[in-house]
């Protein structure tokens, strides 16, 4: 019953969706207040049908209902408990669910919190946000149904695949679809916008909070993607260039270069089209992943559907939404005349150049995505394109990034002095020459690339701190310290997530740089070096899980001839999923991680054994959460929220 329930809850969510996305907009059109009002009920009416059919959804999976055929086909009853949770969005119709659950709670929220918008931008923003509701759950009830019946219900299911069975993946799908689907407001504040014609600082100001919203939740996914790549693929690695991780990666690149451009618009009301191009873009990029890992075109570890109906949809989505705003913004460019004007050489110009990098970043990262599925249509070959294009082609414009934006962000507004910019930055440019330097004594000389990262890594972080010092004004450095209190709670934010991105650089590099690699095969009893510690291989034996078996072998670790710890890396096999797993061992440290992965045995006797240190590795995730708490600070700032900007700038846009 409860599920039927959800079940009609879901088509009485698309109804209701369907009034949200016309009225409003006819409202707005005809300034009807009446019409105007329906758009908020109807947001928060839409999100409490679908949150009650994704908890009826939930209840089926935790009761193991196996008359719907979503749960047959990815749970069991042996599987626990927060794993059959999981498995409501560990698939392709369940995480769509969950897709268009985040629609709908960002289009309450901007209700709930956006009292203070004009009447009609914000009936126009949420009847934006009513049709991409639309779009999606027509896509689901007529593609993608997850209360589908079986007609003869099995006694147990299938099974989830083995490799989401994972607490990293029980949480970063909902934080990676919060950060995917926040950028639909952006998008929907930029469509409401050149539907009007207008776009002004007050325009800048309310679109920033959403657009950082969903760049922290989509920096946290992304975050906890890559560790969990880490320690549960095997291969020792943390990003492999795999089309989903992509299929993440360019919106955020996108967004990043979205909230940079809306500061130079709510501050110097300059870049205006570029920020409505780049607010279309970023939504793009998300449908864009979202076709890659439900269409089946592009081969992944960890795609959700290989159906083309399916991917048909989401492509037409895409061309729908997306060619729709960009041919309304090719008819509206020319409304969008810039106000402020600006030097070569001033903070303006900075966040063009970081703007351009991050751009072109995202595209190069877009054309090696594809470029495996374009060269099989017009050619009928099969290319992969792996990390040696990804790294020769992303990382220069990286470097630049990272070199320019210390320096940027300090520059004064409209007009600067190049030098006088600069002059601040002494001290931190001697500790990084002198941190390349020691870096390149200690590693002897192996890799440029090493002390290369340790330099950017340190200009960074210094150059994060030379900005909050810039902010705390003249005078002595115990006033200016004493100051640091006292600064907004945005501008620690950015400081923070600029030093994070530099522990990030500096955690990649050690990582790909100064890792040491061991693959032998090792018989029980036998020891071996893995640089300053002895690993010995003490024995193996199987056990039992509540739904697979492995088989795990105990390594004991020495350094000196004492014992540092035992680790116990296994091979699990999940008989109901017919697939087995690799489950390294890692012992984890401020300096670097052991990492232990053991194998199939081998016909001589003995078992397949890698062996990794991994250096700073934890630093690559702390940078991670660095720049996403950074984001915290920035969005708890009074003058980031929706409401205080909208209560200044509201005799700046009139609802008429």
């Amino acid at each position: 019953m409860i599920v039927e329930l959800g079940h009609f809850a879901l088509i009485l969510a698309f109804v209701v969706a369907c009034l949200q996305a016309v009225l409003p907009m006819i409202g707005a059109q005809r300034n009807d207040p009446v019409l105007m009002a329906v758009a908020g009920p109807a947001s928060v009416a839409q999100f409490l049908l679908i949150a009650f059919s994704f908890g009826a959804l939930t209840y089926a999976f935790v009761t193991d209902d196996f008359s719907l055929r979503l749960v047959v086909e990815n749970s069991h009853t042996l599987k626990p408990m927060l794993y059959k949770v999981a498995g409501v969005w560990g698939n392709h119709e369940g995480s769509l669910l969950l897709w268009v659950l985040a629609l709908s709670f960002y289009g309450a929220t901007a209700h709930w919190f956006g009292g203070q918008l004009p009447a009609r931008l914000k009936a126009r923003v949420l009847s934006v946000q009513g049709a991409v509701a639309v779009a999606f759950l027509a896509m689901m009830l007529w593609t993608s149904n997850p209360f589908l019946r079986l007609a003869f219900p099995p006694m147990n299911g299938h099974d989830m695949n083995p490799l989401l069975q994972d607490p990293g993946l029980a949480f970063h799908p909902p934080f990676l679809y919060l950060g995917y689907v926040g950028l639909s407001m952006a998008f929907a504040f930029a469509v409401a916008a050149l539907i009007e014609g207008r776009v002004d600082a007050a325009w800048g100001r309310w679109v920033r909070p959403w657009t950082l919203a969903a760049w922290l939740f989509l920096t946290i996914g992304i975050t906890m993607g890559s560790l969990w790549a880490y320690y549960e693929l095997g291969w020792g690695g943390f990003w492999f260039w795999d089309p989903v991780e992509n299929a993440s990666f360019m919106p955020w690149l996108i967004a990043t270069a979205l909230l940079h451009s809306a500061i130079v618009v709510e501050k110097r009301e300059a870049l205006k089209a570029w920020t409505m191009l780049l607010a279309i873009l970023a939504f793009g990029f998300s449908l864009i992943g979202t076709f890659i890992v439900r269409s089946g075109v592009i081969t992944s570890v960890h795609a959700f559907a290989s159906d083309p109906l399916r991917g048909m949809a989401v492509l037409a989505i895409l061309a729908v939404f997306v060619g729709g705003a960009l041919t309304l913004f090719a008819l509206r460019a020319g409304q969008l005349e810039a106000k402020g004007v600006f030097a070569m050489v001033s903070r303006e110009t900075g966040l063009v150049v970081n703007n351009l990098l991050l751009t072109v970043s995202c595209f190069v990262v877009f054309i090696g995505t594809i470029w495996p599925l374009v060269a099989e249509i017009l050619w009928n070959r099969a290319v992969s394109v792996g990390a040696p294009f990804f790294n020769a082609a992303f990382m220069p414009f990286i470097i630049l990034l990272a070199i320019v934006l210390p320096v940027g962000a300090v520059l004064p507004w409209k007009r600067a002095e190049l030098g006088r910019a600069l002059r601040p930055f002494a001290g931190a440019l001697a500790v990084t020459v002198a941190a390349a330097l020691l870096a390149y004594a200690l590693t002897s000389g192996r890799s440029a690339l090493g002390p290369l990262g340790v330099a950017l890594a340190v200009w960074l972080v210094a150059g994060s701190a030379v900005d909050l010092l810039q902010r705390c004004g003249r005078g002595g450095l115990g006033s200016r310290l004493a100051r640091l209190t006292r600064l907004p709670r945005a501008d620690w934010g950015r400081a923070t997530a600029h030093a994070g991105l530099g522990v990030t650089i500096f955690g990649v590099v050690a990582l790909t740089s100064w890792a040491v690699e061991d693959i032998r095969v090792v018989k029980p009893g036998q020891s071996y070096d893995l640089g300053a510690y002895s690993v010995e291989l003490v024995g193996v034996h199987d056990e039992a899980g509540p739904n697979y078996t492995a088989r795990v072998a105990e390594m004991r670790v020495t350094k000196g001839g004492a014992e540092v710890g035992r680790m116990f890396p296994a091979k699990r096999t999940y008989p109901f999923a017919g697939m087995a797993t690799t489950e390294a061992a890692i012992r984890p440290g401020i300096l670097g991680d052991i990492y232990l992965v053991v194998g199939d045995p081998q016909d001589g006797g003995g078992y397949a054994v890698r062996s990794y240190l991994k250096p700073f590795a934890d630093w690559l995730w702390l940078g991670g959460l660095m720049m996403a708490f950074g984001g915290v600070l920035s969005l708890s700032d009074r003058r980031y929220r929706v409401a205080a900007g909208a209560r200044r700038a509201l005799t700046a846009v009139p609802a008429e």
